[in-house]
């Protein structure tokens, strides 16, 4: 049986399974704007900021390609983008470029509607009401899974994240790229002592070449600077949670994303060349990594943890599973999937999976996860510019 969910078909041809309007703050300086107008209109979601002001090098490219990849996600029917006037990451800009994705998109800055702040959300309510009513009039459509990037993340580890929710969203994963969807898979400095093992599922020599390049490069440019990165990685929470080197939180990461071909890497907040499965270089912050895979375009997010997190996204939703019993029953309301019956033994992660892939495909189809029914609109971009990170461009 051929397998299928209902989504939104958008004019660029992709498929989102929400029907978001997104209200983005180009700037630090309307958030409270932003936030007051997306609680006033129906469907609306806020994605706010500290930055876009004063920027410059990556961390200006960062955030640009972050807003723009946000307004562009497929869960996203149309965006509005409200400026302040005078910041060097414009309002107009960003909707210049959310145009290419062909949806609707409407911008303006505060310092140009007369009466300033109160008047601008009065000018933003309105658009976003009418981005409402059309938003109504599109009625999900049948699609197979060739239409789905997946994101896998993972945040709070402990050490039975990696012999139980992991491995059965690898599981998962495969799946979807057995389909012909797409996943990816960021944090790239969780990589580290498995990069061997990724090396033999490269699609070819230059995959490999630059999967060496990227983590031998990293591991030296700290050393350079006087930095012992095992001081800084498993962090406390880890090695509280029973996590002892950084290869064994690694081994953890890496099987997340199954055993499927690597197709290549991607920069953060890059889409994907083609289908299949991608690493996306992004340095292992939970909310920061979750924020450029959703400007990458994935439509949905899989956050396995072991010590337990609520954080989500506002634009595409974050199914969470946890195999540490603990911490399902203490944060109960954070998860989605219990995986715990695997390391209590009296189930197989590969019985684990098929419940995964059953909520997954509820998710896809409207249901709400639990991050999304508790509002968790958690957004964060990397910045790098102090950071040694420069080196992280592959050829």
């Amino acid at each position: 049986m051929k397998e299928e969910f209902m989504g939104y078909q958008r004019p660029n041809r992709e498929v989102g399974i929400r029907n978001h309007i997104a209200i983005i703050s180009s700037v630090v300086c309307v958030n409270h704007v932003v936030q007051q107008i997306a609680d006033k209109v129906n469907g609306a979601v806020a994605i706010t900021h500290p930055l876009g002001c004063g920027q410059f090098g990556p961390d200006y490219s960062n955030t640009l390609n972050t807003l723009i990849g946000l307004g562009a996600n497929p869960n996203v029917f149309g965006t509005i983008v409200v400026g302040l006037g005078c910041e060097n990451i414009s309002s107009r800009l960003l909707a210049k470029n959310n145009k290419k994705s062909k949806k609707p998109v409407e911008f303006f800055d505060l310092q140009e509607v007369k009466g300033g702040s109160p008047a601008a959300i009065e000018r933003g309510v309105k658009l976003g009401n009418r981005f409402s009513e059309e938003a109504k009039e599109l009625k999900r459509e049948p699609f197979d899974f060739s239409h789905i990037v997946l994101g896998l993340e993972c945040g709070g580890s402990d050490s039975i994240s990696g012999i139980s929710a992991n491995p059965a969203l690898g599981i998962v994963s495969d799946r979807i790229v057995k389909f012909g969807g797409t996943s990816i898979l960021p944090e790239f400095t969780e990589w580290i002592g498995t990069e061997h093992l990724l090396i033999k599922r490269a699609i070819d020599k230059n995959v490999s070449a630059q999967i060496h390049e990227l983590l031998s490069g990293f591991l030296e440019n700290l050393k350079g600077l006087g930095i012992n990165f095992l001081g800084v990685q498993p962090t406390p929470g880890n090695i509280e949670g029973g996590l002892t080197t950084i290869e064994e939180k690694s081994l953890g990461t890496i099987a997340k994303a199954g055993k499927s071909p690597i197709q290549g890497l991607i920069q953060y907040t890059e889409k994907p060349k083609s289908k299949g499965l991608w690493l996306m270089i992004e340095p292992s912050l939970d909310v920061e990594s979750m924020t450029g895979l959703a400007a990458a375009g994935a439509n949905i997010i899989a956050m396995t943890t072991g010590r337990g997190t609520p954080c989500g996204n506002p634009v595409v939703p974050v199914i969470k599973l946890c195999g540490n019993p603990k911490t399902c029953e203490w944060m109960a309301e954070n998860i989605d999937v219990d995986m715990s019956p695997i390391i209590k033994g009296e189930k197989t992660v590969e019985e684990l999976s098929e419940v995964l892939w059953l909520k997954m495909k509820n998710t896809l189809n409207g249901e709400e996860t639990q991050a999304e029914k508790l509002g968790f609109n958690d957004i964060a971009i990397w910045r790098n510019t102090a950071a040694p990170f420069q080196y992280m461009h592959c050829k």
